[in-house]
């Protein structure tokens, strides 16, 4: 139970390859938010993970070896958190730029796909932010969370419409 089945440098290795594929996967993914996953999302990424873990296992089953793969995955993530705030090189290559998905009260289709999101999801956003009609949008951003944030023209902001400012966040 406690006697390791493989040696810890390859558990930390294995651990190490598994997580920078895995974040790596995540990363080409899509900008969305863990509460702007859809079910068939939440189970792709479960699915993942269950099939990734005999790889960082490897023939070990015991409790220290999940514990080293553990403080290996904590170390790596607290590593790459603190390099993104050092490193602006790192942090463009880890983070989403944001993404204008509508401008001057039309929706830009083709970016609307190509980012994952429907009609349903920037309508939703509209409302949340207080518009009725898209013709009440200057400008919405998809943005490197995940989120959509929207700016109302001038003829809304004038007629009290669109002042709540809260982003958008598509429940599961």
């Amino acid at each position: 139970m406690w006697t390791l089945g493989t040696p810890a440098i390859e558990i930390v290795i294995r651990s190490a390859i598994i997580y920078a594929v895995f974040f790596g996967a995540l990363r080409v993914f899509g900008k969305r938010e863990i509460g702007q996953f859809t079910l068939f999302d939440l189970a792709l990424v479960l699915l993942a993970a269950n099939a990734l873990q005999p790889a960082m296992t490897g023939p070990d089953q015991s409790i220290t070896g999940g514990l080293i793969i553990v403080a290996t995955i904590f170390v790596l993530n607290r590593g790459v958190a603190a390099l993104r705030v050092r490193s602006p090189l790192v942090r463009r290559l880890l983070e989403f730029a944001p993404t204008v998905v509508g401008r001057d009260g039309a929706w830009l289709l083709p970016v609307l796909v190509r980012q994952g999101l429907d009609l349903v999801d920037v309508g939703a956003a509209l409302r949340e932010h207080g518009l009725d009609d898209v013709k009440q949008m200057k400008l919405a951003t998809l943005e490197a969370d995940g989120s959509i944030s929207i700016v109302a023209t001038a003829a809304a902001e004038k007629s009290g419409i669109g002042r709540r400012r809260r982003r958008y966040h598509r429940p599961l």
